[in-house]
């Protein structure tokens, strides 16, 4: 009897093997895991809680404060494209975030002096996107804006 893997997990185990992005998103996941939990974990498995459908997340009551699962896996995402932006650059990027206990607030990726990145959150109990693609694309964008800055200005991030 042979074992016939799913096309979907096939297609979303070629897209992580592909997009560096996520690659980082993983090791940002696997990096916070102080226990070895995720250690043997596939890729795609530490990746789906970032996808959610429209209906899950409608689903999710935005009336709570936002769990600790939820800001952890804010922040692996926003690490992760501040690894790229290092990757790339060779420039230390740090993330911070504040989130008030209903679900508001911002995300800044800075460099030195120089903010790379600049989001605003809401409803952060609802984090996630349509698809792997959505999630690979939006970090994609957000690391290629804060890689753009950080090469404009080089002697501001080094301050």
């Amino acid at each position: 009897m042979t074992t016939v893997e799913s096309p979907v997990a096939f297609n979303s185990a070629l897209l992580v093997d592909s997009s560096l992005f996520l690659k980082a998103m993983v090791q940002q996941i696997r990096a916070n895991d102080p226990y070895g939990t995720f250690r043997h974990w596939a890729d795609e498995l530490l990746l789906k809680p970032y996808v959610l459908s429209k209906t899950q997340k409608r689903e999710i009551s935005v009336e709570g404060e936002v769990d600790p699962i939820t800001q952890s896996r804010i922040m692996a995402f926003y690490r992760a494209i501040a690894y790229c932006i290092e990757a790339e650059t060779g420039q230390l990027s740090q993330v911070v975030i504040d989130l008030s206990h209903e679900g508001f607030g911002w995300v800044l990726i800075f460099s030195g002096r120089l903010i790379l990145v600049s989001k605003t959150l809401r409803d952060a109990q609802r984090f996630g996107f349509d698809s792997l693609e959505k999630l690979s694309a939006e970090g994609e964008k957000l690391a290629a804006k804060g890689i753009d800055l950080a090469r404009q200005y080089p002697t501001v991030c080094d301050l």
